[in-house]
């Protein structure tokens, strides 16, 4: 018994089933304190489909070799700019959507050759590079947030020049993906399209993989030396994962603004890349290897300890308001512990 338990622990890996146990626990703290448990899971539920797509753009990336893609900002700036052009457009439902991402993929493609043409520049020092170009990406959008020509009233600042810091996506395409089919169970909403979403996204990257081109990539980022002794061009499968990456990026931040209801600009997306490295990171994978399941429970176990753990916390300290001080330290404590684990296996 203590040797399968050993083998389950070392299969499964002890910071995930530390984590996992963690949640649970909140859970129990919960129904104990009299929280809302079904509203607490169908928050949950939304949370790892509206992230989903952005963890998953790390998968390419840590296939392709530059690591961890903590440029992830600049997909994301991509998809705002698509999905500012479908409300210049004036596109609303599933119309709007599909032109919001197709717009995005072409700018996202050409973002993502030239920064995988720089990656392949700084081999060995990607993941800091990628920071700093993430965070210089973001900055340089603020000024273009400020003088690009868009004309609709509801993306512009009815006084001034600039967007605005904030659009709505109300009668627009506002939690399309939630609402398409979604379903209640014992008191659980379900946001079946937004979960559907997020998998097929998932089976098109586990194809892709299987693929000539996925398989070449693979092993271009496992050892790099082997990939040039058969032929593979190494600096080209670097490119194809980071603008896949980058794509991913851009779809992705479409997908987790329609959920929330509203595009953030200018310094909204500095720090997204860090909670989709963290998420992938407690879900067992690390800079060298990263699957699907990685992606999947990794984003689920993340967003569940955010949804959770701060609601419990507001509930065992009455005085005051610790919502966004917990947030804080459980989002941040995450991701230091995850960033330690960079060079292991995750677990």
């Amino acid at each position: 018994m203590k040797e399968r338990f050993q083998k389950f622990v070392q299969q499964f890996g002890l910071p995930r089933l530390i984590i996992l146990s963690f949640f649970m626990a909140l859970l129990v703290s919960a129904y104990f304190l009299k929280l809302p448990l079904d509203s607490l899971i169908s928050d949950t539920l939304v949370r790892t489909g509206m992230n989903g797509v952005l963890v998953l753009a790390m998968v390419p990336g840590i296939h392709s070799g530059i690591g961890l893609n903590f440029g992830l900002p600049l997909g994301i700036v991509c998809g705002l700019l698509g999905g500012l052009v479908s409300i210049e457009m004036n596109l609303v439902g599933l119309n709007g959507f599909i032109i919001a991402i197709l717009v995005s993929l072409p700018i996202a493609a050409v973002i993502g050759y030239l920064y995988g043409l720089m990656l392949n520049r700084v081999k060995g020092s990607e993941m800091l590079v990628a920071t700093y170009v993430g965070f210089s990406a973001v900055s340089l959008m603020n000024i273009a947030w400020l003088v690009m020509p868009f004309h609709s009233p509801e993306i512009k600042w009815p006084i001034g020049d600039g967007l605005r810091t904030t659009i709505t996506l109300t009668g627009k395409y506002d939690k399309l993906l939630n609402h398409f089919w979604d379903f209640t169970i014992f008191g659980v909403t379900v946001p079946t399209g937004l979960l559907l979403f997020f998998l097929a996204m998932c089976l098109l990257m586990f194809l892709f993989l299987r693929t000539r081109t996925g398989i070449m990539m693979s092993a271009a980022g496992i050892n790099p030396k082997f990939a040039v002794a058969t032929g593979i061009q190494v600096d080209r499968a670097r490119i194809i994962g980071t603008i896949l990456s980058t794509m991913l990026g851009a779809v992705g931040i479409i997908v987790y603004s329609q959920s929330y209801g509203f595009f953030q600009l200018y310094q909204a997306p500095m720090m997204m890349g860090f909670a989709a490295v963290a998420a992938i990171l407690i879900g067992g994978a690390s800079s060298h290897k990263a699957t699907l399941m990685h992606v999947i429970i990794g984003t689920f176990l993340f967003q569940g300890l955010l949804t959770v753990s701060l609601p419990v916390a507001n509930k065992i300290v009455t005085e005051g308001n610790l919502s966004e001080i917990a947030r804080i330290i459980v989002q941040n404590g995450i991701i230091l512990y995850s960033l330690t684990k960079v060079s292991g296996g995750g677990d």
